[in-house]
């Protein structure tokens, strides 16, 4: 009786330990992933020096956007709506580049939702299968304590 008891508990264990295993390679994956697009979009061009007090300008916005407190009274906002009224900058070349960069950010923060909802499945699927084997456990107790 107990060796089939240790044969499941190590086959149980294995299991736990691939499943961490695969969510830790996926974990790796999305940022190296995310680092490699990074430095794609930082090395595609040099910008002049008329467009680089525009970038900061954008920064800057960015900046002040993130919260400086730790409390989450309210929900978190990417971009503040002060950068919606900005105006564009008159040079076409400028504005074109400017709504890429913000495409670009777009995409990128749909990037990133679509990945948290994926972890957000992952952790659902290990919390299911963590009751299960606690269900598994407790039945297995209960079986050994009636002897």
């Amino acid at each position: 009786m107990m060796s089939t008891y240790q044969t499941e508990n190590s086959k149980l264990l294995w299991m736990i330990i691939g499943g961490i295993s695969v969510v830790v390679v996926l974990f790796l994956a999305v940022q190296w992933f995310l680092s490699q697009k990074d430095q794609q979009s930082t090395t595609t061009a040099t910008q002049p020096i008329t467009e680089k007090t525009v970038t900061s300008q954008t920064e800057a916005v960015m900046s002040e956007a993130t919260p400086a407190t730790s409390e989450a009274v309210a929900p978190i906002q990417l971009v503040e709506a002060s950068i919606v009224k900005m105006p564009l900058p008159t040079n076409d070349s400028l504005a074109k580049e400017e709504i890429a960069k913000l495409d670009d950010i777009h995409q990128q923060l749909q990037d990133q939702r679509y990945e948290l909802k994926q972890q957000h499945n992952d952790i659902d699927t290990l919390l299911k299968l963590k009751e299960d084997q606690i269900k598994l456990m407790e039945a297995k107790i209960a079986a050994q304590d009636k002897p």
